[in-house]
C-alpha cells in the first residue's frame, strides 16, 4: 500500500510537472509575444506612447473584470469537476459539463459583452464614484478603446471554456498551443494597424489603439480555431472514455448547472483578485497624486502608466509562471481531494511551491538587475520608469504567490476562506493606498500591493500548514537557499552590467540589449551551477536533472 502510495506521488509529480511545462511555454511564450510587441508600436505611437499605454492600461483592466463575468469562472470550475469526475472514471458526466458551460458561455458573453459596450460612458473616467454621483465626464479617447474591447468578450468565454476542458483531464498542450495562437494574431493585427494607421497614414494614435484593443477578439477567434482542431482530432479516444465509464453516477441537468454556477462563482471573485488591486490604482491613484503634486492630467496619466503598464507588462512575462503553476494545480489537487488522499495533497503543495520559489524568486531578482538597459529596450531610457520596473520586479514575487496559494487553496475547495484572505487584503491596499501615495508618490501603488498580497500569502501559509500538514519549515528552508543564491546571481547581474556600461550606454537600445543578454547569460550560468551544485535543482526538479547532467559529461 505504502508503495502505491509513493507510485501515485511520484506520478502526480511528473503529471504536474509536465503539466507546468506545457503551461509554462504557453505562457511565457505569449507574454513574450505580448512584451515584444511593445517595442516597435511603442516606437510608431511617438509622443503619445505612454498616453496610449495608460489608455490601453484602463481598458483592459475593465476587460480583464468584464472577462471574469462572462467566463463566471466557469473554466476553472469545468476543469476542476471534470477532473473530479475523471477520477471516479465517470467521463461521460464531464462530458455533459462541458456542453452545458457552452450553453452558459455563450448567453454570458453576449450579456457581459453588451454591458460593458453601454457602460463604456461610466466606466471610462478617472473619478469613477464622481461619474455615478456627480456626472463627472467621461475621456471620449477611453469610450471607444473600451467598447473595441467589448467584442472579445463575445468570443473569449467559449475559448476558456474549451481550455477547461482539456486542463480537467490534465491535458495542458492544446491550452499552451492555443495561447500562443492566440497571441501570436493578436500581436499581428496590432501591429499591422499601428504601422498603417501612424506611420503610412499618419492617422489619429486614439484610432491605432482602439485597432489594437480590437485584436483581442482577432486572437480569440484563432485560439477557438486550434483548440475545436484538437477536439475533432481526439475524438475517438475521448469517446473511448466515455464508453468505458463506470456509469454508475447520474446528475441532472439541474444538478449540472446549479454545480458549474456553485463552483464558479468563487473562482469569479478569486481570479478577479489582481484585476481588483489594479482598479483601486486605477479609480484612485489620479485624484490622490492630483492632490498632492502640481501636474497637469496628461502627465499623471503618464505616470499611472509607468506602473500600471509598462511595468506591469514585464513583470506579468515572470508572474505568468504562477498562472502556469496554479492552472495545472487545481485539477491535480482537486483529484487528491475527492480521494481523500492527504499525504498526497501535502505531497503536491509542497512541490507546487518549491518549483514556484525555485523559478520564481531568481526571475525576478534578475528583471530588478537589468532594470534599466530591458525598460530602455521595450520603452526608451527613462530613470524613473527604470525605477519602477525595479520595484515592480519584487512586487512579482508577492503577485505570483498570491496566484498559486489561492489556486491550491481552490483545488482543495477552501473558496470561502480564499475569498476572506482577498477581501482582507483588499482593505489593507484601500486603507494603505493614500498613506503610500503621500510617502512615496508614484511608487505607493506598489507599496501597498505589496503590503495588502503579504497579509494574504502568510494567512494562506500558515492555513495550508494547520490543516493540511503541510511542511511549511522545509519550504521555508528552500526558501531562504532559493533566496541567498538570487541574491548571489543579482549581485553578479549587476556586477556584470556595471563593467559593460563601461563600453556600452544603457540610454541605447542595441547597447542596452548587448547589456541584458550577457548579463542575463552570467546570471543563469550563476544560478545553474549553484543550485546544481547544492543539488537543490535535483531535489525540486527530480532525476530529469541528473538525467540531462549525465548526457552533458557534467559530474557534480
Amino acid at each position: 500500500m505504502e508503495k502505491e502510495n509513493e507510485l501515485n506521488a511520484k506520478n502526480s509529480q511528473d503529471t504536474f510537472l509536465k503539466g507546468s511545462a506545457w503551461m509554462t511555454i504557453g505562457s511565457i511564450t505569449s507574454r513574450i509575444l505580448g512584451a515584444l510587441y511593445i517595442i516597435p508600436w511603442y516606437a510608431w505611437m511617438g509622443n503619445y506612447g505612454n498616453i496610449a499605454n495608460a489608455l490601453t492600461a484602463k481598458s483592459y483592466n475593465i476587460y480583464s473584470i468584464f472577462i471574469l463575468i462572462s467566463t463566471a469562472g466557469i473554466p476553472g470550475a469545468i476543469a476542476k469537476q471534470v477532473a473530479k469526475y475523471n477520477a471516479l472514471n465517470e467521463y461521460g458526466i464531464g462530458r455533459q459539463l462541458f456542453r452545458k458551460g457552452l450553453i452558459l458561455m455563450t448567453i454570458l458573453g453576449v450579456l457581459s459583452a453588451a454591458v460593458m459596450y453601454f457602460a463604456a460612458p461610466i466606466l471610462a473616467t478617472n473619478d469613477f464614484v464622481g461619474a455615478i454621483l456627480h456626472g463627472a465626464k467621461s475621456d471620449p479617447r477611453q469610450v471607444a478603446v473600451m467598447r473595441s474591447l467589448s467584442y472579445a468578450i463575445l468570443l473569449i468565454p467559449i475559448l476558456s471554456i474549451m481550455r477547461g476542458y482539456f486542463q480537467g483531464y490534465a491535458d495542458m498542450m492544446p491550452s499552451a498551443l492555443s495561447q500562443f495562437i492566440e497571441q501570436l494574431a493578436r500581436v499581428l493585427w496590432m501591429l499591422l494597424t499601428a504601422f498603417v494607421i501612424m506611420q503610412l497614414q499618419h492617422g489619429s494614435y486614439v484610432h491605432a489603439v482602439v485597432q489594437s484593443n480590437l485584436a483581442a477578439a482577432i486572437g480569440a477567434l484563432f485560439g477557438i480555431a486550434i483548440l475545436a482542431w484538437f477536439l475533432f482530432s481526439r475524438r475517438q479516444y475521448l469517446n473511448n472514455l466515455v464508453e468505458h465509464s463506470d456509469h454508475k453516477i447520474e446528475v441532472s441537468t439541474s444538478s449540472l448547472f446549479a454545480e458549474i454556477i456553485e463552483q464558479a462563482i468563487p473562482f469569479i471573485i478569486i481570479d478577479a483578485g489582481i484585476q481588483l488591486f489594479y482598479l483601486v490604482d486605477q479609480y484612485t491613484f489620479h485624484p490622490m497624486i492630483a492632490g498632492l503634486v502640481s501636474a497637469s492630467s496628461d502627465m499623471i496619466e503618464s505616470w499611472y502608466a509607468l506602473f500600471a503598464l509598462n511595468a506591469n507588462k514585464l513583470i506579468m512575462i515572470i508572474v505568468s509562471l504562477a498562472s502556469a503553476m496554479a492552472v495545472t494545480a487545481i485539477p491535480l489537487l482537486s483529484a487528491a481531494h475527492t480521494q481523500r488522499d492527504y499525504r498526497s495533497i501535502a505531497k503536491q503543495i509542497s512541490n507546487i511551491l518549491d518549483l514556484f520559489l525555485f523559478v520564481m524568486i531568481p526571475a525576478s531578482f534578475g528583471m530588478a538587475a537589468i532594470a534599466t538597459p530591458i525598460y530602455t529596450i521595450f520603452y526608451s531610457y527613462d530613470p524613473l520608469g527604470s525605477s519602477v520596473l525595479y520595484l515592480s520586479s519584487f512586487t512579482a514575487i508577492s503577485l505570483g504567490l498570491f496566484t498559486v496559494l489561492m489556486a491550491i487553496l481552490q483545488g482543495l475547495s477552501e473558496n470561502g476562506l480564499a475569498i476572506k484572505y482577498l477581501m482582507l487584503g483588499l482593505i489593507i491596499k484601500a486603507i494603505l493606498q493614500y498613506p503610500m501615495i503621500l510617502m512615496f508618490k508614484v511608487y505607493g501603488p506598489l507599496v501597498s500591493t505589496n503590503l495588502g498580497m503579504i497579509a494574504i500569502i502568510l494567512l494562506a501559509l500558515k492555513h495550508l500548514e494547520i490543516s493540511y500538514d503541510f511542511n511549511l519549515n522545509r519550504t521555508g528552508r528552500r526558501f531562504v537557499g532559493i533566496t541567498t543564491f538570487s541574491i548571489g546571481m543579482f549581485l553578479v547581474v549587476s556586477g556584470v552590467e556595471s563593467i559593460l556600461e563601461l563600453f556600452l550606454s544603457p540610454a541605447r537600445r542595441f547597447p542596452a540589449f548587448a547589456i541584458v543578454l550577457i548579463a542575463v547569460f552570467a546570471g543563469v550560468i550563476f544560478y545553474g551551477y549553484v543550485s546544481v551544485k547544492t543539488h537543490l535543482a535535483q531535489k525540486i526538479l527530480g532525476s530529469k536533472v541528473t538525467r540531462i547532467l549525465d548526457k552533458l559529461h557534467i559530474n557534480v
